[in-house]
């Protein structure tokens, strides 16, 4: 058990004929006294002050692991987000492979469709232009025919045509 300042001062010694000087023995153990209880004093305040870090310690200890459970948390939940957009953007993907290739394919149709159209027009264009062709040469040899010769030949007298139109109306 350790000593107290208490203990200090009232120990007594026995005294003998050739002793040490009483006052100053007294002056000695009054200074380890004031030391000692100086010492004792800082002691308390250094168990209180470990106790005060100990608590912290535990608060922080609380706060790291708390810290470090909610940073598992979050990669889990980054894990998992991740793995989701990666699992979305597959999909949307492949419903775009599957858009482009439906739209190439009626582009390709629509093409194929049009050529065939536009080959039924040329084939409509040479029968007509051929046609038309024929009818402008039937029109070019009627114009150079004869009949148009015999037509400016033809004399007709604006006063007998009179003359016979007032016997038409007389009769």
């Amino acid at each position: 058990m350790p000593l107290t300042p208490l203990d200090i001062h009232n120990k007594e010694f026995a005294k003998t004929f050739r002793g040490y000087d009483e006052d100053e023995v007294n002056e000695f153990l009054d200074q380890v006294i004031k030391d000692y209880e100086i010492i004792i004093r800082e002691k308390r305040e250094l168990e209180n002050r470990v106790k005060e870090l100990e608590e912290k310690l535990k608060h922080f200890s609380s706060i790291e692991e708390t810290l470090n459970k909610s940073i598992v948390v979050a990669q889990e939940a980054a894990e998992e987000v991740k793995g989701s957009a990666q699992k979305e953007a597959k999909l949307i993907i492949r419903e775009a492979e599957k858009n482009a290739d439906r739209i190439v394919n009626e582009a390709l149709s629509k093409a194929r469709k049009i050529a065939l159209e536009i080959e039924d027009l040329k084939k409509q264009s040479k029968v007509f232009r051929n046609r038309f062709k024929l009818l402008i040469e039937a029109q070019l040899d009627m114009i150079n025919s004869n009949d148009w010769e015999q037509l400016m030949e033809f004399n007709v007298d604006a006063t007998e045509l009179k003359s016979a139109e007032e016997d038409i109306v007389i009769k």
